[in-house]
C-alpha cells in the first residue's frame, strides 16, 4: 500500500533541512492546494527559493515537479469520491475486505510516532482544560465512543450531540487550556471546519482525527492522526480510527494516573459492582 503524500511529509519531517522542514508545513498548512501552483508559487507562498522547493519535491520520491502534482491530483480525486463511485471497484467477498482492513491498521499505527501519542494523552488527561468531542456523519459514533471513556478517566469532557446549529454555543467558555477532538473522513465536513476555526480563534487546542487524505482542519491542528480508511467497499472503513482511539484511550488513563483510578473506583462503587484487587 503505497504511502499518501501527508505520510511521505511525516516520515521525512526530522531529517528536512530547515528550507524543506518550511516547504513542508507550507504545504501542511494548506494542503494540498499550495502544491498545485507554480514552483515559484509554491516557494513564495513557503519564503523559501524555487530550488528548495524541488529538493523538498524529490526528497518525497517525486523525479519532478509535474509528478509531484499528478500525485496531488490524484489525492485530490480521491478525496472527492463517493461511495457510487466506489462500487465500481469494489471487491466483494470477506477475504479481500480483511486483507484490506489488516493494511488500514499497519499504516495507521506505521505512521503514530509514539511521541506524538504520548503528547495527546498529556493533553487529554490534564484536568484543568474541557475536552470537547465531535465527529461528522459517519465519524461521530467514533467521537461519541472515545467520549464516553474520557468521561471515567477525567471531568469536563462533553461530547457536542444535538443540532450543528447549537454547537457554537458550546464554544461560549472556550479558551485556551481546552481541547476540541473533532472526526473527519473525505468528504469533508464545512460544518465541523467552521466549528474548529471558531475554537482556534479562542485558543482552544485541536486535535483531529482524518484519513489519509487530510480534513482542511488539519492546518488548524496541533495534532493530527491520519487513518487508513479504505476499503473494497463503496464505504470507507472506521476501523482504524477505533483503534487509534483505543490506543489514546489506554495512554490517556495511565497518563491521568491515580485520578483515573479514583474515577473508575468511584464509577464502580456508583454502579454497585465491586472492583477487581489486582
Amino acid at each position: 500500500m503505497a504511502d499518501g503524500l501527508s505520510e511521505r511529509i511525516a516520515e521525512r519531517m526530522g531529517i528536512l533541512p530547515s528550507g524543506e522542514r518550511r516547504a513542508a508545513h507550507a504545504l501542511n498548512a494548506n494542503y494540498p492546494l499550495i502544491g498545485l501552483g507554480s514552483v515559484a508559487e509554491f516557494a513564495k507562498a513557503a519564503g523559501v527559493s524555487a530550488p528548495t522547493v524541488l529538493r523538498f519535491v524529490a526528497r518525497l520520491g517525486f523525479a519532478s515537479y509535474p509528478e509531484f502534482q499528478a500525485a496531488l491530483k490524484e489525492e485530490l480525486a480521491a478525496r472527492a469520491q463517493s461511495p457510487l463511485n466506489r462500487a465500481e471497484t469494489a471487491s466483494f467477498g470477506a477475504q479481500p475486505f480483511l486483507g484490506a482492513i489488516e493494511a488500514n491498521l499497519r499504516e495507521t499505527f506505521r505512521h503514530l510516532p509514539p511521541a506524538q501519542v504520548n503528547d495527546i494523552a498529556r493533553r487529554l488527561a490534564d484536568p484543568r482544560g474541557h475536552v470537547l468531542l465531535v465527529g461528522g456523519r459517519f465519524t461521530d459514533p467514533v467521537a461519541r465512543y472515545m467520549a464516553a471513556h474520557l468521561k471515567i478517566i477525567r471531568a469536563g469532557v462533553t461530547h457536542l450531540a444535538g443540532q450543528e446549529s447549537a454547537w457554537g454555543d458550546q464554544l461560549i467558555d472556550v479558551g485556551k487550556r481546552d481541547t476540541l477532538v473533532l472526526f473527519d473522513i473525505r468528504r469533508y465536513s464545512a460544518n465541523l471546519l467552521a466549528l474548529a476555526e471558531a475554537a482556534a480563534a479562542r485558543g482552544a487546542t485541536i486535535i483531529l482525527f482524518t484519513d489519509q487524505w487530510l480534513s482542511p482542519i488539519a492546518r488548524l491542528s496541533r495534532h493530527v492522526i491520519a487513518g487508513r480508511t479504505t476499503a473494497p467497499s463503496p464505504w470507507d472503513s472506521s476501523l482504524a480510527l477505533f483503534a487509534a482511539v483505543e490506543l489514546l484511550l489506554c495512554e490517556t488513563t495511565r497518563a491521568a494516573g491515580e485520578g483515573a483510578a479514583r474515577r473508575i473506583r468511584e464509577v464502580e462503587r456508583l454502579r454497585g459492582t465491586k472492583p477487581d484487587k489486582d
